[in-house]
């Protein structure tokens, strides 16, 4: 069965070499084939992003300016893990509500994405809403969320888009994908299904 590894080497030392005020770097040294080696991570709270579908099979997605990408993304609605406490399950539903205004009744977990394994400690857990329906109220947004759009797109109109490189959100890609592959199967249908919603968060560095 192809799966990844959980397993970190001990951090044998460390050294703080930015702090701000998302994430943090640290300059880290493990040994790895009885090699030192020391490498700069970012060390990131995580997050969770959320596949809204309503019942035309078309996902919520916002429009959002993105500086360090350099343009304006599609992307789901998402949003960091760093509450201290805040249960995953609960962020994905606030942040559904405060970036679009919507809420669901239910809930399963459709994957984990490490974004950039090599240099940031960030994992994004994907979750599948279903049952959504709008809040009667609208949420104040500020700074790159106060010109967000927000817009219910295809299945097969995300799909395409991904495939003709129009659009680059990582976290889209993968769970516009699996969400594809979910509806077509073919001889593997019956193991591609969306997981219970508490399912363990074994990646998060928080939750293993």
């Amino acid at each position: 069965m192809l799966a990844d590894s959980l397993g970190a080497q001990p951090v044998l030392a460390r050294e703080r070499l930015f702090d701000g005020r998302v994430w943090d770097v640290e300059a880290q040294e493990f040994e790895l084939g009885g090699t030192r080696i020391r490498r700069e991570v970012v060390v990131h709270p995580g997050a969770v992003a959320i596949a809204a579908v309503n019942e035309r099979d078309e996902l919520m997605l916002v429009h959002q300016y993105r500086h360090p990408a350099g343009g304006t993304l599609w992307e789901l609605p998402a949003g960091l893990l760093d509450v201290d406490g805040e249960d995953p399950l609960d962020a994905a539903k606030r942040e559904l509500a405060e970036e679009t205004d919507l809420a669901a009744d239910g809930w399963q977990t459709l994957l984990d994405v490490s974004t950039s394994g090599g240099g940031s400690t960030e994992i994004i857990r994907v979750y599948l809403a279903t049952d959504v329906r709008e809040l009667p109220d609208a949420f104040d947004r500020f700074h790159e969320e106060a010109e967000m759009e927000r817009r219910w797109v295809p299945l097969d109109e995300i799909v395409e888009a991904a495939l003709a490189m129009r659009i680059h959100n990582a976290t889209l890609l993968s769970a516009a994908l699996a969400l594809a592959a979910m509806r077509t199967g073919g001889g593997t249908a019956h193991l591609l299904a969306a997981h219970p919603v508490d399912v363990p968060f074994d990646w998060h560095p928080l939750h293993r």
